[in-house]
């Protein structure tokens, strides 16, 4: 399944409140989350939107990606580097044989 797909199908998944606090997200889940929010490039709040966070939770990952080389910080926008994309492939293809 190529990424962008299997992005929209994360991103599509509607959880009742039960389901969600049954279904806590772990670091890796929250730093794919936060890359695919920022495929396309795009700034901090949506980020935060789409990724489900709160900003002081960004403050602590968006940085701690920069370092990694995972996403960049282009003026008041991020974005995901070939790094951060090769992440989430590899993270794509690791989910799917662990279903």
């Amino acid at each position: 399944m190529p990424v962008p797909v299997y992005i929209k199908e994360r991103a599509g998944e509607n959880l009742n409140l039960k389901d969600r606090v049954k279904k806590r997200r772990g670091r890796t889940e929250i730093i794919v989350d936060i890359l695919s929010a920022a495929m396309e490039g795009t700034k901090k709040t949506q980020i935060v939107y789409k990724a489900n966070l709160n900003f002081r939770r960004a403050r602590k990952y968006l940085p701690y990606l920069e370092e990694k080389g995972l996403i960049e910080n282009i003026g008041s926008e991020y974005k995901t580097t070939e790094k951060g994309k090769q992440f989430l492939r590899d993270y794509q293809r690791m989910d799917e044989q662990l279903k």
